[in-house]
C-alpha cells in the first residue's frame, strides 16, 4: 500500500522556478453528442487529478545541483512521493501578502539567540461540519482574512491516510456575518478523505502529495557556465 504521509516537502523557493503552474486534469468525460451535435460532458466522481509544473528552475549554486540530483534519485520511476507547494503568496487572502507571521517571541517576550522568533500561518481555517469522502461541499470557519473568500482560493488539508491534499472552491454558497466567518464552499476537486469537525485547513503555501508525472524523469544536467534551467513536472499521488 502506498504511503502518502510523512513525506518531505519540495523546497520551492530554493529551486527558483521562472513560473509555477497548477491545474486539475481529467475532471470530466464525454457523454456523447446531443441532437444539435454538441458534445456533452459528465463530471468524474473523483474530480480530476492535480498537476503542477515548476518551469525553468534556475540552478546556479552547487547546493541546488545537489538538491535536484536528490529529487531525481528519490522520485524517478514515480513510486515515491513528495509534497508540492502551490505558490499563492501574491494573490491569497493574506495581509501584506504574508502567508506567515514571523518574529513571535516566547511567553516572556524574549526571542531565540539568533534574534528570530516563532512563526505561524496568518490565515487558516477549521472544519465546522463533518464531511465524507468525495464530498463536494464543506463548511469551515476562517481566521485572519485580509479579504473575504470570493472568487477562488487554494487551500490544503492534511489527511491521516491520504496526506496533504489541495483543494479550491468554485463557488461561495454561504457566509456568516461575524469576525471569523463560517464559509460554505463548493469544492473542486472533491474531498480525498473524510474530515471531522475541528480539522485544520491551511491557506499558507497549500500543498499536495505528488509523484513525477507519467513519463517524466529528472536527469542530472550541467550546462556551460554552470547555469542550468530545468523544468519539473508533478501529478497528484494515488
Amino acid at each position: 500500500m502506498a504511503v502518502y504521509t510523512n513525506v518531505p516537502t519540495l523546497e520551492a523557493n530554493f529551486l527558483a522556478p521562472l513560473s509555477v503552474s497548477v491545474d486539475v486534469l481529467g475532471s470530466s468525460i464525454s457523454g456523447g453528442r446531443n441532437g444539435q451535435g454538441e458534445s456533452q460532458t459528465i463530471e468524474m466522481s473523483g474530480g480530476g487529478l492535480l498537476t503542477s509544473t515548476y518551469t525553468d528552475c534556475k540552478l546556479t549554486e552547487p547546493e541546488q545541483y545537489e538538491y535536484v540530483n536528490s529529487l531525481g534519485a528519490r522520485l524517478n520511476g514515480g513510486f515515491r512521493y513528495i509534497n508540492v507547494p502551490i505558490i499563492t503568496d501574491w494573490y491569497g487572502p493574506f495581509a501584506g501578502k504574508k502567508p506567515k507571521i514571523g518574529g513571535i517571541p516566547h511567553s516572556d517576550g524574549s526571542l531565540f539567540s539568533d534574534t528570530s522568533g516563532y512563526s505561524q500561518a496568518s490565515v487558516y481555517g477549521e472544519i465546522t461540519a463533518a464531511a465524507s469522502l468525495n464530498a463536494g461541499i464543506i463548511k469551515m470557519r476562517v481566521y485572519g482574512l485580509s479579504r473575504p473568500l470570493r472568487w477562488s482560493d487554494w487551500f490544503s488539508i492534511y489527511h491521516e491516510t491520504k496526506g496533504w491534499r489541495a483543494y479550491r472552491y468554485w463557488e461561495v454558497l454561504d457566509v456568516t456575518a461575524e469576525a471569523n466567518p463560517v464559509y460554505t464552499l463548493a469544492l473542486s476537486p472533491p474531498l480525498r478523505e473524510a474530515v471531522t469537525v475541528g480539522t485544520r485547513v491551511e491557506f499558507a503555501r497549500p500543498r499536495f502529495v505528488a509523484k513525477f508525472k507519467d513519463g517524466f524523469t529528472l536527469p542530472s544536467i550541467v550546462e556551460a557556465f554552470f547555469v542550468t534551467q530545468q523544468t519539473i513536472q508533478f501529478s497528484e499521488a494515488f
